[in-house]
């Protein structure tokens, strides 16, 4: 790749628009293009969100699950989920709150299985065949939720989709990556949105727009001209 992204824009979903002004109200998105913040990816970044945040807002976290819940019955569909999944850490509470609101069983899975007892890496009950959603807070290469994936896969469940509350939307691979084990990626809403929020209720400086729409743009580049270093390879699935 030459770290142009063709990015997916905004949803252009009332859900989407409210839940990126949501996250900049309770300041789970933050922007400082002159200090940019490096990830463990070795990308660096004008902007930052942290989807955890949401879990200590009661109004704006109801507001946001109500918008998921709506959102995963128009994408997927809930008559064709049996059971919710959270993922190892950031997703069990999420998973839970829409497990609550589906009226639907829950699960969590873990990155690795524990040392000790029954050397589980999922919890909960899961029984063969069972079609399962997997929830994280966010995505942005997705190479994270393979792990996950491969999880549920040994346990036999059948794995088809994955929902994260914020998607990057500028990294064409995230759904490349689970597309090609069969998965598709939904997602509440991306940095389109948050920047179309942010822009329209006023949470970032005119130069804090012009670089995180530089950034969006063109992520790898950008990261490249401000001190990130290009992710390592992820790992792919072992079936």
């Amino acid at each position: 790749m030459n770290g142009k992204a063709h990015p997916d824009r905004t949803s252009g979903t009332a859900e989407a628009r409210d839940t990126a002004r949501l996250l900049l109200e309770i300041e789970a998105i933050h922007c400082r293009p002159d200090n940019p913040y490096i990830f463990t990816s070795g990308r660096a970044s004008p902007v930052y969100i942290d989807c955890r945040k949401i879990i200590s807002f009661p109004e704006a976290r109801a507001k946001i699950m109500a918008h998921a819940l709506k959102a995963i019955e128009k994408s997927i569909g809930w008559s064709k989920i049996d059971v919710v999944a959270g993922g190892e850490t950031a997703g069990i509470p999420f998973a839970a709150f829409l497990a609550a609101l589906a009226k639907k069983p829950m699960i969590y899975v873990r990155k690795q299985p524990k040392g000790f007892g029954r050397m589980a890496q999922i919890e909960g009950e899961l029984k063969p065949g069972k079609r399962v959603l997997l929830v994280e807070d966010l995505a942005t290469d997705g190479g994270s939720k393979l792990v996950f994936i491969e999880a549920l896969r040994k346990a036999e469940a059948k794995v088809s989709d994955c929902f994260v509350i914020f998607h990057y939307g500028i990294f064409p691979q995230s759904i490349e990556m689970l597309s090609s084990t069969g998965v598709k990626l939904h997602a509440l809403a991306t940095w389109w949105d948050a920047l179309e929020a942010a822009q329209k209720h006023k949470y970032f400086d005119e130069k804090g727009l012009t670089e995180t729409r530089a950034f969006l743009e063109a992520p790898e580049q950008w990261s490249a001209s401000h001190g990130g270093r290009p992710p390592a390879p992820r790992p792919t699935l072992g079936r």
